[in-house]
């Protein structure tokens, strides 16, 4: 009996014993989806984390493009102000010239009237026989330009009758008429002017020959014919200087008619 009783005690502690161990792998798996469950949880912020700073660092980039394209834009629209100052300038500073030449002239013109003629050389002395056409037209365009306006009319006449299918001859025919303007001779300078247009069509002296005839019917008083060949310069040749200077001699004539 007493060895029933051990072996029974024996069977049941084993029982336990065995049951004991059959309960600590729940436990164990309980901890272990704990961790899991833990790293999953923590994987999902750390993703979320990331896909936000992605975004930001999108969102970054687009703004730092942006002002770039701001910026760009800015630096474009100075240079294109900058570009179109500077040339305002320079036009300014052409059609100020032209009207302080033109002035200049005038004055020079008034004069010269009062000048003896023995003060200017001889024209044989001048000119150039022997020279080219070249070398005739800069002795008369020296003339010109020192306002010496008689004998350089007659040199330019010269070189004309001489030379006249010279390169130069549209030119020396401007400045003939040029010569007879400075001097007020402005019926004989009308003329001259005139014969730019029609022996001369592509010469780059028709545009001011055309404002010159302009101006030689204001002086005239015939202002009819003046307001037409200022217009006509402002629609054949427009955004030039000979332009703007026909529109402010169209606001005298406009202003006459005030």
């Amino acid at each position: 009996m007493t060895l029933l009783k051990n072996n029974i005690f024996l069977i049941i502690s084993a029982v336990f014993i065995v049951g004991g161990c059959s309960v600590a792998p729940p436990a164990n798996d309980s901890v272990s989806a704990n961790l899991t469950e833990l790293d999953q949880r923590l994987q999902s912020i750390e993703r979320v984390m990331r896909g936000q700073g992605l975004v930001n660092l999108n969102r970054q980039i687009a703004a730092t493009e942006r002002r770039g394209d701001e910026m760009e834009g800015r630096v474009e629209e100075l240079e294109y102000n900058t570009k179109g100052t500077a040339e305002r300038q320079r036009e300014l500073y052409i059609d100020l010239d032209m009207r302080i030449q033109e002035l200049e002239s005038l004055t020079k013109a008034l004069n010269l009237a009062s000048t003896s003629d023995e003060e200017s050389p001889p024209l044989d002395q001048l000119l150039m026989p022997e020279g080219s056409d070249r070398d005739n037209y800069q002795a008369a365009f020296e003339l010109l330009k020192d306002q010496q306006y008689e004998p350089a009319a007659s040199a330019f006449l010269q070189f004309l009758a001489a030379f006249p299918n010279s390169e130069l001859a549209d030119n020396a025919q401007y400045w003939l008429a040029e010569s007879y303007f400075a001097t007020q001779q402005f019926a004989k300078a009308l003329s001259e002017f005139e014969t730019v247009i029609s022996s001369y069509l592509n010469s780059r002296k028709v545009p001011d020959a055309l404002l010159k005839i302009g101006y030689c019917y204001y002086e005239l008083k015939n202002w009819d014919a003046a307001r037409t060949f200022l217009t006509r310069v402002q629609v054949e040749y427009p955004e030039t200087t000979t332009a703007r200077l026909a529109g402010q001699r169209l606001q005298r004539l406009d202003a006459l008619g005030d």
